[in-house]
């Protein structure tokens, strides 16, 4: 069964500026077939077994990693008595998020390890093993997502990964400046603040192209806070809906970290590479959103703070 949702076209609103793009819609590719080779686990020696294993035949590049994934699942959706999904999939196999956060142009610049290309970097390599979760564990995989809620303060610059109250993670952001531009994209004048209210993720595009919203110009390369030059990275985008709309206000990465903390993108909130690659395991479509706009927090120490009032909306309609 399909995993993600594939869009002909999407509207998104990013800046106009070198390294900062547009994701304009995901080319439809049909995934190449896998041979794999799965392992049984004896159900009757294990408190809580899984439902199989899976060997990694070879080496699987973040270019292929979608198209292996999607394979995996409809070769074992047939057989798990549970509607499969990507998600369910690297839940049960956390250490996959892990090995794709690394993946970060930024980390991996820390490791002395300059990547030009990041859809050649290998993520599962050959004789890895992989468990595929039985109905049971599914179904607890399932229930404790269900609590988890992603919460965006605006002028705060953070988004947080809420697990009913307790906070799970806390990632720096940039969002949507304060002003109004024309964007060739949606042939007309829009506002670039970040939109609030509460609703849901609504799609995902995990194969974006990038393009300039101001005149339609596809990106074939970055620039980097360093100073150097890559392709962009291939790494979901996720759609919410807010209050019942889609505002073209998408959760993607950035390649420029430098603008987190600032309102800098045309709507769009932007994180860093790796943690894109957390926020996305963690908000199927369907998760629940809040992007809100308080000013007054409380800090983890128990110090109230007062924002700046990046929209000035204090003392004015919204």
């Amino acid at each position: 069964m399909p995993i993600h949702t594939r869009i002909a076209a999407l509207f998104l609103f990013l800046p106009v500026l070198p390294g900062l793009f547009f994701c304009a819609r995901a080319d439809e590719r049909k995934p190449a077939p896998l041979e794999l080779a799965p392992g049984t686990v004896d159900k009757d020696t294990l408190p809580t077994p899984p439902f199989d294993t899976v060997i990694v035949p070879y080496n699987v590049t973040i270019g292929r990693y979608f198209a292996f994934l999607d394979t995996l699942v409809r070769r074992y959706d047939t057989t798990a008595g549970y509607p499969l999904t990507e998600h369910l999939l690297v839940w049960a196999n956390p250490w996959i998020i892990d090995t794709l956060e690394n993946t970060d142009y930024y980390r991996m610049m820390a490791r002395d390890s300059f990547v030009y290309e990041q859809r050649t970097l290998v993520v599962l390599r050959q004789g890895d093993i992989l468990l595929v979760p039985n109905a049971r564990q599914a179904k607890a995989l399932l229930e404790k997502h269900r609590k988890i809620v992603l919460d965006l303060n605006i002028p705060e610059f953070k988004l947080r990964i809420f697990d009913g109250t307790d906070t799970l993670y806390t990632f720096p952001v940039r969002v949507g400046q304060h002003k109004r531009r024309y964007l060739a994209m949606s042939g007309r004048m829009t506002d670039l603040r970040t939109a609030i209210g509460a609703g849901a993720i609504a799609s995902i595009n995990n194969d974006p192209r990038y393009i300039n919203p101001v005149d339609n110009k596809v990106y074939k390369v970055t620039h980097r806070d360093d100073g150097r030059v890559t392709t962009p990275p291939r790494i979901p985008w996720l759609e919410p809906e807010i209050a019942g709309r889609r505002t073209g206000h998408f959760i993607h990465p950035t390649t420029n970290p430098n603008t987190l903390g600032k309102m800098y993108s045309n709507g769009c909130v932007g994180v860093r590479e790796a943690d894109a690659w957390r926020i996305y395991y963690y908000a199927p479509v369907g998760t629940k959103l809040v992007f809100r706009y308080d000013l007054t927090v409380v800090t983890e120490t128990g110090d109230t703070l007062q924002l700046r009032d990046i929209y000035r909306y204090r003392n004015k309609n919204k």
